[in-house]
């Protein structure tokens, strides 16, 4: 089950936010979402494998269908090929359904989603989201996102052009490790304030505080 953000944990990211940015001209957006893909062709692969699966047990236990066949008919005689492989065709198309569309209701979802898949598609989410909340936003070009998708157990650091000039993706590092650590504490809402936390302090270290600069983006956490 997604954990979802109370009230009083969406308070807690404004309070971080605000200081996180005092000393630097840096800003930066907090953005939650639940998953952040439906992965219907994830979906479409699983059916396919469960599809052909009933294919293959028909091939290696051909007698299971005669039994089927004889209990819905009542066992008057052997059933006919044609109706054998009408039967195995409705079992395929029904198998096929259910898990194509049953599948996002799956409590186990995400675990059958391989990994890889899973952090390209949050990557490709973040990027998604920095570009319209941040990207080329502010005078300095210095806008950052910080992306959490619960569902997937990922999270992306997404900055904008001058910071990328000035800041190796690796410094970043210690921001996810207390993102990271808290979230397993069941506190993601107190693992995104510690992040921003990290955060600002290397932005106020790269880009100090200017002399009357804006606060040009929302410090509110954006739930999706």
């Amino acid at each position: 089950m997604v954990r979802r953000f109370r009230q009083a944990d969406n308070a807690r990211l404004p309070a971080a936010g605000r200081p996180a940015e005092r000393d630097t001209d840096g800003e930066i957006v907090t953005i939650v979402a639940d998953w952040s893909d439906h992965y219907h062709d994830v979906s479409l692969y699983y059916a396919g494998a469960v599809m052909l699966a009933a294919l293959g047990l028909f091939a290696a236990f051909p007698g299971w269908l005669d039994g089927l066949l004889a209990a819905l008919t009542g066992g008057w005689g052997e059933a006919e090929r044609h109706l054998q492989l009408a039967t195995l065709v409705v079992i395929q198309a029904i198998l096929f359904l259910a898990m194509r569309f049953g599948f996002e209701a799956l409590p186990i979802r995400g675990v059958l989603i391989p990994p890889a898949v899973r952090g390209r598609r949050v990557r490709r989410r973040a990027v998604q989201y920095f570009k319209t909340s941040a990207e080329k936003r502010t005078l300095g070009r210095v806008g950052i996102l910080l992306y959490l998708s619960l569902a997937e157990h990922r999270a992306e650091i997404v900055a904008d052009e001058a910071i990328v000039g000035k800041v190796d993706d690796g410094v970043w590092g210690e921001a996810m490790v207390a993102l990271v650590d808290r979230i397993r504490d069941g506190d993601p809402a107190g693992g995104m304030a510690a992040a921003v936390t990290r955060i600002g302090a290397v932005l106020a270290e790269h880009f100090p505080k200017s002399v009357d600069n804006p606060n040009e983006l929302p410090d509110r956490l954006i739930e999706l």
